[in-house]
């Protein structure tokens, strides 16, 4: 069996592709002294670093330190004067023995045992009350340990509960006569002017721009405060054209605005008070519950402007009128 032995094209192939050349060998050379020469540095400057004596630099670093301190201005700080403390004087404690909490003082109260505090509140208490009637009021004060009132319940000279309050018998005047005997009275001896009259359950329907206050107030839940209310917006927007316009009066409860139209109508052909847009001035438009400040200023300005409005579809133009509110101001329009 014969060796077969590499060529010389494949060995000079291996050599060109993994061999060095004379520059590529210097420089290899030259980097392992390199880093031998940086692995040994530490070991060749060990001793030199070890003789360093850190003592000068710090008492020099000191020195600036001091120097900095001394010449750096003082905060300013607001000293308030210390509010002097008042001791309590210590009160000596006695035997319990029966006592009348209506006498004490608050130093008595102290002595049984009661802290400083509690003792000048049970003292006012008691004056603002005219005086302790039963041991509850005491129980109840604000701040008195339920350990405390527990060992001085049996010596206080008062009982448990304040006594039921009765009632004060007035004298009768013989010279004012009795309701039941006054003339005009009934059911239950009331006079006949205090009693309110009963609200009728079949109501007819009544015209809403001619109804008074006292004709609304026979609507079940309307009253005379409601009732003026509605008599009120009646005026201020010039009469109501539609039933719907009661929900626009401030808080009216559904139920009740339910209970307006029921009884209420708006006759055929009604024609409300006209507001005169081209001659009303900012005070009249303000009053209208359609226009207000804002709108009535911008309605005197477009006016001024524009010249005057010949038809409500001239108000258009205006952006804070939006058309939900022209179409309500509509009826009540005079050019």
């Amino acid at each position: 069996m014969t060796n077969k032995r590499p060529s010389g094209a494949l060995k000079r192939a291996i050599r060109r592709y993994f061999g060095f050349s004379r520059a590529e060998t210097n420089g290899f050379l030259f980097l392992l002294a390199l880093m031998a020469l940086w692995l040994a540095l530490p070991y060749l400057l060990q001793p030199a670093l070890s003789e360093y004596d850190a003592t000068a630099d710090q008492q020099e670093l000191n020195q600036v330190a001091a120097k900095l301190a001394a010449n750096r201005e003082p905060r300013f700080r607001k000293t308030w004067p210390q509010r002097p403390r008042y001791a309590r004087p210590s009160v000596a404690h006695v035997a319990l023995v029966p006592f009348n909490p209506n006498t004490l003082t608050a130093p008595d109260w102290e002595a049984r045992g009661v802290p400083g505090f509690v003792a000048t509140r049970l003292v006012r208490y008691r004056e603002a009350v005219g005086g302790f009637k039963a041991k509850s009021q005491i129980q109840k004060a604000y701040g008195l340990e339920p350990a405390v009132y527990a060992r001085l319940a049996p010596y206080i000279q008062l009982p448990d509960q304040e006594p039921p309050r009765t009632k004060t018998a007035w004298p009768s005047r013989p010279d004012y006569p009795a309701w039941k005997d006054k003339p005009g009275s009934a059911n239950g001896g009331l006079p006949a002017a205090t009693r309110y009259a009963r609200k009728p359950r079949n109501l007819a329907p009544f015209d809403l721009n001619a109804a008074d206050t006292t004709q609304l107030q026979q609507i079940r839940g309307v009253g005379r405060r409601l009732a003026a209310r509605v008599v009120a917006y009646r005026e201020r927007l010039g009469g109501f054209v539609r039933e719907e316009q009661l929900a626009e009066i401030f808080n009216l409860a559904p139920d009740l605005v339910d209970s307006l139209r029921k009884y209420t109508f708006v006759k055929e052909g009604y024609t409300p008070a006209s507001l005169n847009i081209n001659q009303a001035d900012l005070a009249a438009l303000r009053d209208h519950p359609y226009v207000g400040l804002r709108l009535g200023r911008v309605l005197i300005a477009y006016r001024e402007q524009h010249g005057p409005f010949r038809q409500a579809d001239d108000l258009r133009p205006i952006r804070v009128l939006d058309a939900a509110t022209l179409e309500k101001l509509r009826p009540y329009l005079r050019f």
